[in-house]
């Protein structure tokens, strides 16, 4: 299994370049930002810094989204990044929530969403795409690759990462919801005529290490990651219906929401968010990774039973630090393939 970080790009920069630097000392192998450019500083800008002062750590979004910039632009800022860097650069795309809802605009289609993955994994690797009718290519890239992961929640997005995508994201680590979503896009995938040990799968959510009689500082500062998976959870509501109504959805997944009265996207992502007491301690503790290094380890190691390649650590919390060392000294070890030096 694989680990990565989730950063949000808040200034100063060098702050977010100071822990993607931690967080490969500590042997994740993923830096991940949130894109959303009103609300947190341009994190093309500091991939740029990240893989100067790093070594083999890979960047990207989670997530993008079609709607705020030209597809093209994203695909060009990659295959600058990995032609200057190596390849080492991802792109994680979604419809878009922050980035596109504080321009009071609207998530992009899921036709958006296919026909995007598209255009900026062929150009992001260095080949042609039919772009409005015009046959386009970087004549600048030769050796650029990229690869397009799909965040997706509902039937018809988890179809679209299965038929599309060479990754696939889930945005929460409750193990029954993921053994669903992650079957979701194997048997569409399967039905499209591909093989889907060739999607990569990825589980992110907050993770924080401590003791059980730190829970409930634990289920508070992670609270507000209930909050934002709430946001998509209320589209899927709003196109299939509620608990036992929207079919083929698991219920824990839509119920939640009942409670959920608005959303502040001021305070996104962010610990403490007053728009997130909604949000009921059971479905923190299933979304999240809290408790000690042996619960995290106990509960990654049923996700990696599932398939997930890897799991990626929000570190939207006050314990960022300590999380990465821990992880690095008594978590990742236990998830890693060994190799012994003499069979």
């Amino acid at each position: 299994m694989d680990f990565g970080v989730v950063l949000q790009t808040n200034p100063p920069a060098w702050r977010t370049v100071g822990l993607a630097k931690q967080a490969e000392e500590h042997g994740f192998d993923y830096v991940w930002t949130f894109d959303s450019h009103l609300l947190w500083q341009e994190p093309y800008v500091i991939y740029s810094a990240i893989l100067a002062e790093t070594h083999r750590v890979i960047v990207g979004p989670m997530v993008t989204n079609p709607s705020t910039r030209d597809w093209t632009v994203t695909a060009s800022v990659f295959a600058t990044l990995n032609e200057m860097y190596g390849n080492r650069t991802v792109c994680g795309i979604g419809r878009g929530d922050s980035a596109v809802r504080v321009l009071n605009g609207k998530p992009a289609t899921l036709k958006e969403v296919r026909e995007a993955t598209h255009v900026i994994r062929e150009l992001g690797s260095s080949r042609s795409a039919e772009v409005n009718g015009a046959t386009l290519q970087f004549p600048w890239a030769r050796d650029s690759r990229l690869e397009v992961w799909q965040a997706a929640y509902g039937p018809l997005a988890l179809k679209t990462a299965g038929e599309t995508a060479d990754g696939y994201i889930l945005q929460l680590a409750d193990v029954d919801i993921a053994r669903w979503m992650i079957g979701a896009v194997r048997k569409a995938a399967e039905d499209a005529g591909r093989d889907p040990d060739e999607i990569t799968f990825c589980v992110a959510a907050p993770a924080y290490v401590g003791s059980e009689d730190q829970r409930a500082h634990m289920r508070e500062q992670c609270r507000w990651f209930g909050g934002m998976v709430g946001n998509h959870v209320a589209d899927i509501v709003a196109r299939y219906g509620s608990g036992s109504d929207v079919g083929a959805v698991p219920e824990a997944l839509t119920d939640y929401i009942a409670d959920r009265e608005g959303y502040d996207y001021n305070q996104h992502g962010q610990s403490g968010n007053t728009h997130a007491a909604f949000v009921p301690d059971d479905i923190v503790d299933r979304f999240c990774l809290l408790g000690t290094p042996e619960q995290h380890i106990a509960k990654l190691t049923e996700l990696k039973e599932l398939g997930v390649d890897q799991f990626a650590v929000y570190l939207q919390h006050d314990n960022k630090e300590e999380t990465l060392r821990v992880y690095g000294e008594s978590i990742i070890p236990h998830l890693r393939d060994h190799v012994t030096a003499k069979a």
